[in-house]
């Protein structure tokens, strides 16, 4: 296995771990790049308050596609957060048939956040699209424009033509195992070019040897892209690293 340090994780579930603040404390000793994503605002305060004590852990603040039928309503608290970070997530559509009867209403809530993120600008945004993809890209299209702010899809699993699309758009991707487990994903993850990917885990809903993967396992997907692409890890990592880099740094802010 690969050393840790320098590694990205742009996608995990941090609070829904048994123990939030070791889990944070271990991915910022382990040297990962960890984006902590949340599910509802009223997550926030405390992911955001863990993060800050750390080098390598930053928060996101969310409103997941999948809890906008229960948790519209904290929209208002989404809004009142959203100044306090550059980082938005877990955000997106769900068209899947367990959400799909919140479609409608998801839709408006995510027009509303990237709406919202346009006019602040310069935000970083790790977006869910199960079964939405041409949805979701319309909506980026509709009402991000690619000065105002960075989408990353994460976990994408639509076509190679609507990934060719979200790369016009100027969209990033966070790979992680198991779509790299999945032929026809990992078919479309090689169209993606090295310069647009970031790695993510999207722990605790993937496994690592049986157990729910925790930042330090992205070890994994960025060995697995390495064989994909033909480069040695290394190689891999510092691309990674580069690209997270490239995310951040056109308006004057490191990770």
């Amino acid at each position: 296995m690969i050393a840790t340090n320098g590694l990205v994780d742009f996608h995990c579930h941090l609070d829904l771990y048994p123990d939030h603040p070791a889990a944070v404390r271990e991915s910022d000793e382990a040297g990962v790049f960890t984006l902590a994503v949340t599910t509802t605002p009223k997550a926030w305060p405390r992911n955001h308050e863990l993060a800050q004590a750390t080098r390598h852990v930053r928060a996101a603040l969310g409103l997941h596609p999948q809890l906008v039928a229960e948790r519209a309503s904290e929209l208002a608290l989404w809004d009142a957060h959203l100044s306090e970070t550059r980082y938005i997530g877990e955000v997106g559509l769900d068209a899947g048939p367990r959400f799909y009867k919140s479609f409608d209403l998801q839709k408006q809530v995510f027009q509303h956040v990237l709406q919202r993120c346009a006019v602040a600008g310069n935000k970083v945004i790790t977006v869910h699209s199960i079964r939405a993809a041409k949805a979701v890209l319309d909506h980026i299209e509709a009402y991000l424009p690619p000065t105002k702010g960075k989408v990353v899809l994460h976990w994408f699993t639509g076509s190679k033509a609507e990934a060719k699309r979200a790369l016009e758009l100027g969209c990033y991707f966070s790979i992680n195992a198991a779509m790299l487990d999945n032929e026809r994903h990992s078919s479309m993850v090689t169209a993606i070019p090295l310069d647009r990917l970031l790695t993510e885990t999207d722990g605790p809903f993937t496994k690592t040897a049986d157990r729910p993967s925790k930042p330090a396992d992205v070890a994994v997907v960025v060995e697995a892209l390495s064989r994909l692409h033909g480069v040695s890890t290394s190689a891999l990592a510092a691309t990674v690293r580069n690209n997270l880099r490239s995310l951040l740094e056109p308006n004057g802010e490191g990770y």
